[in-house]
């Protein structure tokens, strides 16, 4: 894409109601407006909310959102020029229960009270398979320590990966990871009869490893 191309969402961006993206030292000062306020001051409701980490188009937060109007689904990613495309689809399409906030990962705990959010989605993240980088995945024990602030005791976070470096890293985190379990993991889901329903909608890049003979991984964990 075009550098102007890019400037150009992320002007759009900025006039989107549905896209969040604070300056850094609001998000320092712990003064975002929303963080506690979710549910009754952006969504005007009391339904459970969703995360999609590392959203990128927000193929999964919309089809999550479009299939469960009785929830709230936030999209999270650092690029703004990914957000703008499923922004723009739930502006168009009056999604009112779908969302996009455009930081880093790490930043999260800025946004969101502890136990704010039910349940969270990891779907093809960056699987980060250089050296030295391990602790970036999301997956690492650093993160897992970041999403148990924010969901409530027992609740659920969901990797669906075409990396079997991430997977099994995964697996292998769990095995020592004493505030979570391990409640299901598969190494080809369409292999078989699909465990969930939500496991049915395919991104972009899903698609693309499809053809290409990839394998998709899915893997459940319950946290404490």
């Amino acid at each position: 894409m075009g550098s102007k191309n890019k400037l150009k969402r992320f002007k759009e961006n900025e006039t989107f109601s549905n896209v969040i993206q604070p300056p850094r030292e609001l998000l320092e000062a712990n003064n975002f407006e929303w963080k506690g306020k979710w549910k009754k001051g952006y969504f005007k409701n009391e339904n459970p909310i969703t995360l999609e980490l590392a959203c990128g188009r927000g193929e999964y937060t919309l089809a999550l959102a479009e299939t469960y109007p009785e929830r709230n689904f936030i999209g999270v990613d650092v690029k703004g020029a990914r957000i703008w495309k499923g922004a723009r689809y739930a502006l168009e399409n009056e999604l009112h229960n779908a969302a996009f906030v455009r930081t880093r990962i790490e930043q999260l705990d800025h946004f969101f009270h502890p136990g704010e959010v039910s349940e969270i989605w990891i779907t093809f993240p960056d699987p980060f398979l250089e050296n030295g980088k391990a602790n970036r995945r999301l997956t690492s024990p650093r993160f897992l320590d970041s999403y148990r602030k924010m969901l409530p005791n027992g609740g659920l976070v969901h990797l669906k990966t075409d990396s079997p470096e991430l997977y099994e890293y995964t697996l292998l985190v769990m095995e020592t990871y004493e505030h979570a379990s391990l409640e299901l993991h598969q190494d080809d889901i369409y292999s078989k009869e699909l465990v969930m329903p939500e496991l049915a909608f395919k991104t972009y890049y899903e698609n693309r490893h499809l053809q290409d003979g990839l394998t998709i991984k899915y893997v459940r964990i319950r946290l404490k």
